[in-house]
């Protein structure tokens, strides 16, 4: 469903770019025109005018509803955990100390040095 949304998106970009660019420079853009038949010069760029806003509702539209495709189609099946820390473990051998608290109750541990004793405790 999305890849088919998408080659239509497409589609359509290009002809709006197509029709945008076959307009003459001076004309009106979106603001309408006169009742005259379609073989004239103006009916011609009446008709243009009229393509390019259709093509531009078209396109604002599939954009909408390929985002909206998008975020259904994107669950996840599965919780990534990779980045999870890992549960506090108990220490592998008797020498080594638990992590230093810091000294005004922070909740970010200080670190360990490479010794095996506790970080010094800070001063004022």
């Amino acid at each position: 469903m999305f890849t088919f949304l998408l080659v239509v998106h497409v589609i359509i970009a290009v002809a709006l770019v197509g029709v945008i660019l076959m307009q003459r420079s001076e004309g009106g853009g979106l603001t309408g025109g006169s009742p005259a038949g379609l073989m004239s010069a103006r009916g011609a760029g009446d008709f243009l005018t009229r393509a390019t806003t259709i093509l531009a509702t078209l396109f604002i539209l599939l954009s909408i509803a390929l985002a909206a495709v998008a975020t259904i189609n994107r669950k996840p099946d599965t919780i990534d955990t990779t980045l999870a820390r890992p549960e506090a473990a108990a220490p592998a051998d008797a020498n080594s100390a638990a992590p230093a608290v810091p000294a005004d109750n922070s909740p970010v541990p200080l670190a360990v040095p490479a010794t095996g004793q506790p970080a010094p405790a800070k001063t004022n």
